[in-house]
């Protein structure tokens, strides 16, 4: 059990480094991740908010691993985005620009 609030705490941290460049580097974020797109600030400050949340929710979960609410809360949640975006992406984009979606 230690070892997941280990793994939390790590995906946690790399998903704060995500939150940076959505609200302070957008073009680099632009350039690696959203190639094929066009990118507003909206879009980027956007993702920051999304990525800065999952941030929070992993920490909350790292150290409260007994909190079996606040885990399921995390879950619903990483189902909620996904839902959002298939629904998005399966109406809106090509064949080509949905590859990279199967990855995040």
């Amino acid at each position: 059990m230690e070892a997941l609030g280990w793994w939390l705490m790590l995906v946690g941290s790399l998903r704060l480094a995500s939150v940076w460049f959505g609200f302070f580097d957008i073009w680099a974020l632009r350039l690696a991740v959203f190639s094929n797109t066009t990118m507003s600030e909206v879009h980027g400050r956007t993702f920051g908010v999304w990525t800065l949340l999952t941030c929070t929710l992993c920490f909350l979960c790292a150290f409260n691993l007994e909190n079996k609410p606040l885990y399921l809360g995390h879950q619903l949640y990483g189902c909620y985005y996904s839902g959002i975006h298939v629904n998005r992406h399966m109406s809106s984009v090509s064949e080509n620009e949905l590859l990279w979606f199967q990855f995040v």
